[in-house]
């Protein structure tokens, strides 16, 4: 996907460094990671059915210890990491494209912020380790990535290339929009007062990210090249949490699905690509 360089005077973007936790200790999973059911099957052998935790709920708990920003400029952090101005590149993308929508909508607009960071990080949800994945935090709006994360994505899932990882941005920033909007609190209501269908919920609010994911790009249609949609496909599928479940050796357990199998993740990225209209991802959320 050809996309243009960003400005750096543009975007919100911090560098965290590198950080760990105390005796390798960790702490509870959270914040719409798009990939944790991943990390925790394939890298910790651990049941997808145990890994919702606190999905969205602004708490991920723990402790880390961490370096004190290496740098506020976006120039420099961006440059600092493995595919940092490609990330940065598809953030100011998506600020360009959902900040004109949001008006069009009379809902007002925040930039989310692009947090680089090594290891682990303390964020406004608390501590996280890179072996969750990308993640969002509604507590700051912060889109946390360590960038490392997409070498594992492309070794172990075979889902590589630029398109695969504008997904995984543009997924997070899914997150943002949904918490904007209030869908994201919607849903955390919905789960506390139907805890019995927490994971159903969760999956709604996964897809409609998903969607919303490919709405960018539909939006962006003239800059997509060849290749792009297949390399999309590709990690939409692999991340599917029946497809994830096979890996593990488990039987599939849809009523322990977080995130939606391989051909709904699928489908909710196409709907958002062949459409470029986020009114049609909210319907995923408002008719199942």
């Amino acid at each position: 996907m050809r996309l243009n360089p960003f400005n750096p005077g543009n975007i919100s973007v911090r560098d965290r460094g590198s950080g760990g936790f105390p005796g390798g200790g960790g702490g509870k999973l959270g914040c719409g990671g798009l990939l944790v059911v991943l990390i925790g099957t394939l890298v910790f052998g651990m049941d997808p059915a145990q890994m919702l935790g606190t999905m969205e709920q602004g708490n991920l708990g723990g402790q880390a210890t961490q370096t004190a920003p290496v740098s506020q400029d976006p120039a420099q952090a961006c440059a600092a990491y493995d595919y940092g101005t490609e990330s940065c590149n598809a953030l100011a993308s998506l600020d360009q494209t959902w900040q004109p929508i949001f008006a069009d909508a009379g809902i007002a607009f925040q930039q989310p912020t692009l947090n680089f960071y090594q290891g682990a990080v303390n964020s406004g949800c608390g501590a996280a380790q890179s072996a969750m994945g990308p993640f969002y935090c509604p507590a700051d709006q912060g889109i946390y990535l360590d960038t490392s994360f997409y070498s594992q994505m492309e070794g172990q899932m075979g889902a590589g290339g630029d398109f695969a990882r504008y997904y995984v941005i543009a997924h997070e920033y899914g997150h943002h929009v949904q918490a904007l909007t209030g869908i994201a609190d919607q849903i955390r209501s919905a789960q506390s007062a139907n805890r019995n269908q927490a994971n159903q919920l969760q999956v709604l609010m996964e897809l409609q990210a998903d969607c919303y994911a490919g709405v960018w790009a539909g939006r962006n249609r003239n800059l997509i090249e060849p290749g792009d949609l297949e390399e999309g496909m590709t990690a939409a599928s692999a991340i599917g949490d029946d497809t994830l479940m096979r890996q593990a050796g488990q039987q599939v357990n849809p009523e322990s699905f977080t995130h939606g199998s391989s051909e709904q993740r699928m489908q909710a990225l196409r709907l958002g690509l062949e459409t470029g209209d986020d009114t049609q991802c909210d319907r995923i959320v408002e008719t199942r």
